[in-house]
């Protein structure tokens, strides 16, 4: 980690503020549509989108630039709730479990909540120090097209099956006390970054 003084979007103790991590190359419609529903059946004060420097286990040659992704992350957001941010570069995290426990020192008395989608929970455990942010962290695995029953028999998912939050209480998750893992299901985008890349010859 390095600089203290990085400046953080607002953020107050007791706030649930969801944090949504990716490439965001290129963002698109789904990221909102994902970002919305977490917003309301989570009951969130806000969600940052933590757009990385890249992503370590993805070839990240031809990546556009960080300015460039976060600009067009924050056309897409489109809700005042929604907050763009590159602070994992600032604060040179190259790991997700490195820029949670960052913003847990820098943010104390927020209530934080990890969001993903169904296809990321699939690979999960070769995140580095998975189990860390389990064990850190509340998670909201969002449904996505094709990842609906594979997503269950995840390795993370039978690892940690013990900390599974029924969906009717998912307005409650920011307030559990981790490890808890929630599903939540609901209106589906077919839209792909990798598919709007290819469309877009990259």
């Amino acid at each position: 980690m390095t600089s203290a003084f990085v400046r953080l979007p607002p953020h107050a103790p007791r706030m649930r503020i969801g944090l949504f991590g990716g490439s965001f190359d290129p963002p698109h419609e789904g990221h909102a549509l994902v970002s919305r529903m977490a917003l309301k059946r989570l009951r969130l004060d806000r969600l940052w989108w933590l757009v990385t420097p890249g992503n370590p286990l993805k070839d990240t040659h031809g990546l556009a630039s960080l300015d460039a992704r976060v600009a067009a992350a924050r056309k897409i957001a489109r809700d005042p709730r929604i907050v763009v941010t590159g602070v994992e570069a600032a604060v040179g995290a190259r790991y997700t479990a490195d820029t949670l426990r960052y913003l847990r020192g820098r943010c104390p008395g927020v209530r934080f909540v990890w969001i993903m989608g169904a296809d990321n929970l699939l690979q999960f455990h070769r995140w580095r120090r998975w189990e860390e942010i389990m064990r850190t962290t509340p998670v909201a695995v969002i449904d996505r097209p094709g990842a609906t029953l594979k997503a269950a028999n995840a390795k993370a998912a039978v690892r940690f099956s013990g900390a599974r939050v029924k969906e009717g209480e998912a307005p409650l998750l920011a307030t559990k006390a981790p490890p808890a893992l929630l599903y939540l299901h609901g209106p589906r985008s077919l839209s792909s970054s990798t598919a709007l890349r290819r469309k877009a010859g990259r």
